[in-house]
């Protein structure tokens, strides 16, 4: 990219996100950058809508956000929903009968704009599913509406074996990811991606995958990297992340996206 671009599109955690869960005043001052240039700024990320509200404070309210991996488009600036592409009943039924075939071990839950339900067995570890702001439910109501992106956790499972394994099981039905570094596999409706979302969104201000510069880490951004004209993998990424990337920033925790804003907005 010879010229400075006219949308930034960034993953969050374990991209512009510290391992210990705070966006740095550098990396703050330098995303308002982007929005005093006139350019736009797009959040990209695989969290829900409900765990947005300490990164809009945090950005000051800067940007809009896709959210569930390309399934949610969010406005930072009321911290509204403004679009939810769902995977239909039916679809998450069909996929959670296929994968507890392919894995018993595998425990699920549905996301949806607001809020999720999950199986009671569905355990994070560290992360309570109830203090996510879930609700446990029977396997007839967790089939039983549409959801912005189903969840398989396996407990011991290899991220990347598991998610190889997925796409072969369902992946006519849903697309398959995972960014979380364990067995969880994160599951949109078919074709919903951060790419795809982006694409849309791109399509209706007239701005051009040439004039995107996008970051990220893990695989669930590969398809918003290859699509963006410059891409952007943190030095922490996954192998197949920066194996796919036109450049390289510095790590999340040394402000690496920071670190380039400030020389593409100076």
């Amino acid at each position: 990219m010879t010229t400075q671009p006219r949308l930034i599109a960034t993953d969050l955690d374990g991209t512009i996100v510290r391992s210990d869960g705070t966006v740095s005043r550098r990396t703050v001052a330098a995303l308002a950058r982007v929005e005093q240039a006139g350019a736009t700024l797009v959040l990209v990320t695989g969290r829900p809508p409900r765990w947005m509200t300490d990164i809009a404070e945090a950005v000051g309210h800067r940007g809009v956000a896709i959210c569930a991996n390309g399934a949610v488009l969010y406005d930072l600036h009321t911290e509204r929903v403004l679009e939810a592409r769902l995977i239909e009943p039916e679809t998450i039924a069909d996929a959670v009968e296929r994968l507890r075939k392919a894995d018993p071990e595998l425990r699920f839950a549905v996301e949806y704009p607001t809020g999720f339900v999950f199986e009671a067995r569905y355990n994070l570890g560290r992360w309570d599913a109830d203090a996510l702001g879930g609700r446990p439910v029977d396997g007839e109501t967790l089939v039983s509406r549409g959801g912005t992106k189903l969840l398989a956790f396996h407990p011991t499972a290899d991220p990347d074996r598991l998610a190889a394994t997925a796409h072969e099981t369902v992946g006519d039905l849903v697309t398959v990811t995972h960014s979380s570094g364990r067995g969880l596999l994160e599951m949109s409706a078919h074709g919903v991606t951060k790419a795809s979302a982006l694409a849309a969104f791109c399509a209706e201000l007239g701005v051009a995958a040439a004039d995107v510069a996008a970051f990220g880490d893990m695989p669930n951004d590969l398809p918003m990297l290859t699509w963006a004209g410059t891409s952007y993998g943190v030095a922490n990424a996954h192998p197949l992340v920066l194996d796919a990337v036109t450049n390289r920033a510095a790590r999340n925790d040394e402000d690496g996206v920071a670190q380039v804003l400030e020389r593409l907005f100076p």
